[in-house]
This record gives C-alpha cells, sequence and structure tokens, in this order.
C-alpha cells in the first residue's frame, strides 16, 4: 500500500498535470517570491543557519536547504514540465575561478562593513546603488560605497589574487575558489536589531561563512569534479581572514547614547568580535588580519548631525566625542590582538592602524595630492561638506515641491571622502599602500607576511 507521502505527491502531481494540459506551461524561467514553503535555500545560505539530516533524507539525501524531507511542492511541480527552473539563488560556490597564486595565502576571507563590502548589501536586495557609484573603475555600480576600488581590492591586488566576490552575490561568475567576502554595508559587531540598517552582524557572517565551508567540503566529498570550484582544507587553514569592522558598534550609538555610555559599552563590543574569532580559529583559521577603525569625526555624515558646534569640533575640523570613542576601541582592540597571540601561539594576528593612516592623509592631504580633506565629492549642499543625509550618492529626490539631486564632483582624485560615509578610490589606494608599508601594523611585517615581495603603488 502507498504511504501517505506517495498519494500525497500523486495528488499534487494530478493537480499539476490538469493545470499543464488546460494552460499554456512552457515558461522559459521562473522567479519565485515566498517564505518557507518554497524556500530552496535562502535563509540557510543568508543566515548562515545549519540543517542537520533528517532533513532532505527522502530525495537529496542530505539537507539540502528546503524544510522538509525531500522536494517542495512547486519542485515537484516543475519537475512535470519542460520549463527548467532557474533559481537565482544559486549556492555561490559552485561557481569557477581561473587565477593562479604566487604568494604565500592562497585564499582570503574577509568580514566588515561597508569599508570592504564588494556587494552583499546589495545583492541581498537591502540597497540599491545608482551611477556615479564605480564610476572610477568599474564604470558602473560594482556593490561598493565609492566610486572605485576599495581597500581590500587594492590589498588583494597586491596579493595577486583576484578581487573578492560577495557571499550573497551568486550572478556574474563570481570567484569563490581564492576566498570570499562575508563583509556587508551598515553591519555591526553587535547582534543586529529589530531597527538595525543591516542584517549581517559578525556573528551572521561568521555563520555565513561556517555554511560555505561545510558546503564547500560536502562537495569536495563527491569527487575531483569539483575542485576548481570551491577551496579545499588545506586552503581554508592556510588562507588570510581579514576583519574590518565595528566602526558602525560606535557611530550608530551616538543617535541614542552619551559619549560615556558608548565608552561602556566596548568591552561587550569585543567580547562579541572575541567570540568569533574563537569559532573561526576552532574550524582551522590561523591567520588574522585586524583593522581598527578610522576617524570617526572626521566622516562629513558625523560632522553634518553633531559637529554643528563648533565647540564640539577638533584641530582638524572632526568631530571630538567620536574620534575619542574610536582612539578607545582601538586602544581596547589591540589589547584584544595582543591577547589571541598569546592565547593561540599557533596562529599568526595582525593589528593595523588604519586610524593613524587616516588621521595622517586628512591632516596632510595636500601633500597626498589631495584639494578637499572633509568634503564630500558626491553628495548635495555645497561647502563646507557637500552632504545631506536626506538624498544619497546619485539619487534624486523631491522636498516641498524642489527636487535635488547628490551629484558627483568633477574629479574625485582631489577628495578624500567619496558620499560622506566612505573613502573615493584615489583614498583607499593611498590607506592600502601604506597598509603595505608594514610600519602601520603589530606586529611589523616579517618574512611570514607576503606583501613586501611585490608592492604595484
Amino acid at each position: 500500500m502507498a504511504s501517505k507521502n506517495v498519494i500525497f505527491q500523486v495528488a499534487v502531481l494530478s493537480i499539476f498535470l490538469a493545470m499543464a494540459n488546460s494552460a499554456e506551461f512552457s515558461y522559459p524561467a521562473v522567479f519565485n517570491f515566498g517564505d518557507s514553503n518554497s524556500d530552496t535555500g535562502e535563509l540557510i545560505a543568508g543566515l548562515g543557519i545549519q540543517l542537520s539530516p533528517p532533513y532532505g533524507q527522502d530525495y537529496f539525501k542530505t539537507p539540502s536547504g528546503r524544510f522538509c524531507d525531500g522536494r517542495l511542492v512547486y519542485s515537484i511541480a516543475m519537475a512535470t514540465n519542460t520549463c527548467i527552473l532557474q533559481i537565482l539563488t544559486i549556492i555561490a560556490i559552485f561557481l569557477p575561478c581561473a587565477k593562479s597564486i604566487h604568494l604565500d595565502f592562497p585564499a582570503v576571507f574577509n568580514f566588515g562593513d561597508s569599508n570592504s563590502d564588494t556587494g552583499a548589501l546589495i545583492s541581498a536586495g537591502i540597497e540599491s546603488l545608482y551611477p556615479p557609484n564605480g564610476q572610477t573603475y568599474f564604470q558602473l555600480p560594482s556593490g561598493r560605497y565609492s566610486d572605485g576600488r576599495l581597500i581590500i581590492d587594492f590589498l588583494m591586488d597586491a596579493m595577486d589574487l583576484p578581487f573578492l566576490n560577495a557571499y550573497l552575490d551568486s550572478l556574474g561568475l563570481p570567484n569563490f575558489k581564492k576566498g570570499s567576502n562575508f563583509a556587508a554595508a551598515g553591519s555591526t559587531i553587535l547582534p543586529a536589531t529589530a531597527s538595525s540598517i543591516c542584517p549581517f552582524s559578525f556573528e551572521i557572517q561568521v555563520s555565513q561563512f561556517l555554511r560555505f565551508k561545510a558546503r564547500a567540503l560536502e562537495l569536495l566529498a563527491k569527487g575531483r569534479k569539483f575542485d576548481k570550484y570551491v577551496p579545499n582544507e588545506d586552503i581554508f587553514e592556510k588562507g588570510l581572514y581579514m576583519f574590518d569592522i565595528g566602526q558602525n558598534d560606535l557611530a550608530g550609538a551616538f543617535y541614542s547614547k552619551t559619549l560615556d555610555q558608548i565608552l561602556a559599552s566596548i568591552p561587550t563590543i569585543l567580547i562579541e568580535f572575541e567570540k568569533g574569532i574563537k569559532n573561526l580559529y576552532d574550524e582551522g583559521a590561523r591567520y588574522f588580519w585586524i583593522h581598527n577603525t578610522g576617524p570617526l569625526g572626521c566622516l562629513p555624515q558625523n560632522i553634518a548631525k553633531f559637529g554643528t558646534d563648533p565647540s564640539k569640533l577638533d584641530e582638524l575640523g572632526c568631530v571630538s566625542s567620536h574620534n575619542q570613542a574610536a582612539k578607545n576601541f582601538n586602544l581596547q582592540l589591540h589589547a584584544l590582538a595582543t591577547k589571541l597571540r598569546g592565547q593561540y601561539p599557533d596562529a599568526n594576528v595582525t593589528y593595523v592602524d588604519i586610524f593613524t593612516i587616516k588621521s595622517n592623509l586628512i591632516l596632510n592631504y595636500s601633500r597626498y595630492g589631495f584639494e578637499q580633506p572633509i568634503m564630500a565629492c558626491c553628495g548635495y549642499g555645497g561647502p563646507p561638506l557637500n552632504y545631506d543625509s536626506r538624498v544619497s550618492c546619485g539619487q534624486t529626490k523631491t522636498f516641498n515641491g524642489t527636487t535635488i539631486t547628490a551629484k558627483a564632483c568633477n574629479d574625485s582624485t582631489e577628495y578624500i571622502s567619496w558620499d560622506g560615509i566612505h573613502y573615493t578610490e584615489t583614498a583607499n589606494q593611498y590607506v592600502a599602500s601604506q597598509i603595505l608599508t608594514g610600519k602601520y601594523s603589530d606586529p611589523p611585517f616579517s618574512d611570514k607576511m607576503p606583501f613586501l615581495l611585490k608592492l604595484k603603488f
């Protein structure tokens, strides 16, 4: 006697076969929107949640991202017709890579916020970027919050590695053999809340990595045909794990907390960060590259909101309280990096002083060929900040019958700030070149760090 499951599937198939006989059912593609009744892996991939057996046991023989023992209703329906389902949320690690490496690190796995996001928040459909973003290098918006390349892009280039694709970006032949980027704009170290701009906090990014690694090794266990698509166990162990996150924890807190309250919260923030580092170490990570946070008080966004009173500004015209919070955070982050080196003697933990590099750039901007140390290139409002929180770079909006557009300046190479929050490609290149000198790192570069071998700046 047939099981209830078989009977149900026959009933469902009968319904759809009847539909196929009574309607034109030859669509070239299907784009599905829904919840867990038709989710084929989005929640699992996006948030790094794990499904354990016996999920998937009846058809896939292993958890497939579906909240079921096998196929879903619409999967069965699709199978009854000649139309082939083109699912856009492809597991990104299926896609190929074809560039050889010459330096010590075979891959890079990056965690962070918009300072190193190469497309996560855009791929997730949470935000959109419009021209002139990306105009300088990519000629169109690339998922990066800049006119061109980011610091991480220049570092990847210096290591003879391809640019990192966002973990959530499954189109355009992304390259994941040499690593993956889990950074997402607006993310924080602390867990996201209902009011957070981005749901992909550091904890979620680490969970996404764990999902990525587990899936990669699962595929490799099926045969050598997957070798060219995904990193192997050795790559995960020898890869470089980069971190540039924490800025939003501090900057966002100023909208609802005092400076004293923010300073008091820093230990809690770093406990969360340390927990993520431990999880990665337990998974075999041994090379950690940690950026501290930059001078938040020098961003036009923060000056426009918190620097209207001149007494709140320092000698550079930056908001003193924000930079004080950043310095305090960095001091404790540096101490944590030192602690991690003692705690994990078989690991390499490098702390990079981004704050000093960026502060020096703003202080001596003219020496490095810049004309504007603070004012945004792409914005609205004109000097001194050219920043209006109501309209982002490339947007056009109407307020009280007046239409305004945040446009780009004529020459972004003269500006440090791109959009009031993020840096221009030229400024990012300068920061990367200073990182690569090794002078701003603890410990300074040694023969274990490959960046000095081939500088391209």
